[in-house]
């Protein structure tokens, strides 16, 4: 049973008032989009009285109140159960496949937040066939605090609706770069509700910026050799052309999310890697199939919203279609990574492998710009066109690591004890101090960026170097077996390697500061002893003053050098803190 707290109480309550007859005040659930012509999108409180009300009008919606968002309110979820019982819906009990939407992680891109108050409502009142054996929920509004800051003028680049929210949440982080890393205190209310589901597939509705082109729906799936294995494969052979080709038959094109910025499509364009730090990065860690759409820009609100609408239908239609391949391919999944003897933490594009794209875009050219005198992209819609195009959306792995049996984590780093624990992670501290041989990391090298991002200076390009040691851990410390539906989740986090990790987010920086140091005139005198003691160091410092000119040239660098071969040097300096124990 999955942690539902006080879900289930209301559930009971609300089931337990009589019998429930669908909407017997004749309320009026057309929205102010369809009231505006496609003009404009609801505030904040409006969309919750929405649901809110279609919570009482029909015993197939339900609304929860679920953690809390930086913002000072909690995130509404929105569940459509055409079977709902006394029974918790949120039970692992039921055999259902399981459909989240997120919606408004961008409030200016609001396309999602009004397709899905039309898509609860008509699926409510039977304007569209509830999909057998699925279950459908959504996220009503997941940036509340941008949602709350409303204008008209942020979105340079959008063509309506004449109001929306803005990018940056209550504190100005961008959420779709916080799953994780947990910032906020909406990304730390998702992994709740996430957990609390575990979706088979997962829809975030977006806006896209870059290029202009013909389509008005594009589709950026979870980069499929990245979620690996048969599951990968599904999505890029079977999962996503069905989409595309669903969709074509109601006349609606939709082409991969055309990832390219100040060029042209024609010349090419590769697909998006959704790390962990994005939405459907984060699912599939636990082998969701994830799905962000991305409406273009510059087409109307009207026909964005009216896209995105289809898009989650077609959805809904094909789960329920393919839910016992989903389920049996998603559980094949989870067996494959358990077994797995190394796991991939670090891709680049695999440039001999492409896609060709059937590409409905228009003529663009390089043109004298009236404000800077100097070449400018200009596109011609009165000259659209079909051209085969060059898509890059193969990956291959750059660094793997071999899976250990478990982490093993100091007391001292209870903060990402608990981060695991609300992921669903299982752990038990040791009840004595334990000794035993593992594996040590320390860091070799690493860049960092020179300008913030999302709150962070983030490191990349790691890498590591491995000893086999004795380790001794204090009582309390964390064992944390990799045996496991949070494998991938383990293993993206910790190896410090992987591009997500905790340590690319500044969670172990500490360690990459040295404590303690030398006075170079004590030290002169007893580098000296040391150099005396081993005749072996002496014979490689001598080599590397001949081979280095510069190091030759520098005296404190020689120092320093010598000091960290010594005894003195601290063992904590760029030493990670989580060990792994491979038996």
């Amino acid at each position: 049973m999955k942690k539902v707290i006080v879900l289930i109480a209301i559930s009971i309550l609300s089931l337990s008032c009589g019998e429930h007859k669908d909407n017997p005040d004749n309320t009026d659930f057309t929205t102010l989009f369809e009231k505006s012509g496609g003009t404009e999108t609801p505030t904040y409180d409006e969309v919750i009285t929405f649901y809110q009300d279609l919570d009482k009008a029909y015993r197939s919606i339900k609304t929860y109140e679920v953690g809390m968002t930086d913002a000072g309110k909690p995130l509404t979820l929105i569940t459509f159960n055409p079977n709902r019982s006394f029974d918790s819906e949120f039970s692992d009990d039921i055999d259902v496949r399981r459909i989240l939407i997120n919606n408004g992680i961008h409030p200016g891109e609001s396309d999602g937040i009004d397709a899905t108050m039309m898509l609860m409502r008509d699926l409510a009142q039977g304007k569209i066939e509830a999909p057998k054996d699925t279950w459908v929920s959504a996220i009503a509004i997941y940036n509340i605090g941008g949602a709350l800051n409303r204008n008209s003028t942020s979105r340079t680049n959008q063509n309506g609706p004449k109001e929306y929210g803005f990018r940056g949440n209550a504190r100005n982080y961008d959420l779709n770069r916080d799953f994780i890393k947990r910032d906020t205190k909406n990304a730390q209310a998702f992994a709740e509700i996430y957990h609390m589901i575990s979706p088979d597939v997962f829809i975030d509705n977006h806006v896209s910026n870059g290029a202009d082109y013909q389509y008005t729906l594009t589709h950026l799936f979870t980069q499929h050799n990245k979620l690996g294995g048969a599951l990968g494969n599904y999505v890029h052979d079977t999962f996503q052309p069905m989409l595309e080709e669903d969709l074509k038959s109601k006349d609606w094109e939709i082409t991969p999310y055309v990832n390219v910025f100040n060029s042209v499509p024609e010349k090419g364009f590769s697909q998006f890697m959704d790390y962990p730090r994005y939405s459907t990065g984060f699912t599939s860690l636990w082998n969701t199939i994830g799905l962000m759409v991305e409406t273009h820009m510059l087409k109307p609100y009207k026909p964005r919203v009216e896209g995105t609408y289809e898009l989650m239908k077609s959805v809904l239609k094909l789960t329920a279609q393919n839910g016992d391949q989903i389920k049996k391919i998603r559980a094949e999944a989870f067996n494959a990574f358990a077994k797995a003897e190394t796991y991939p933490v670090q891709f680049a594009l695999d440039t001999t492998k492409t896609t060709t794209l059937e590409f409905l875009g228009y003529e663009g050219e390089m043109i004298p710009s009236k404000i800077t005198g100097k070449e400018r992209l200009k596109y011609d819609r009165t000259k659209p066109f079909t051209k085969e195009v060059t898509y890059y959306d193969y990956f291959k792995p750059t660094k793997e690591v071999r899976v250990p049996k478990a982490y093993v984590i100091p007391r001292g780093y209870r903060d990402i004890a608990l981060i695991l624990k609300d992921n669903n992670i299982k752990f038990k501290q040791l009840k004595r101090d334990t000794t035993f041989t593992g594996e040590v990391y320390h860091i070799d090298t690493y860049d960092t960026r020179k300008s913030a991002y999302e709150g962070h200076y983030l490191h990349y390009n790691t890498a590591v170097k491995t000893t086999s040691q004795e380790v001794t851990v204090a009582k309390g410390g964390y064992l944390v077996p990799t045996d496991q539906d949070g494998i991938r989740y383990l293993l993206e986090t910790l190896e410090p390697e992987a591009t997500d990790s905790f340590f690319n987010w500044n969670f172990f920086d500490t360690i990459l500061q040295q404590k303690e140091g030398f006075s170079p005139y004590v030290w002169e005198d007893k580098a000296l002893e040391v150099l005396k003691r081993n005749p072996q160091l002496q014979i490689e410092f001598n080599l590397k003053k001949s081979l280095e000119p510069q190091f030759a040239e520098n005296w404190y660098a020689q120092l320093d050098w010598l000091h960290k071969k010594s005894p003195n040097y601290e063992k904590a300096h760029l030493r990670y803190p989580i060990v792994r124990m491979l038996n």
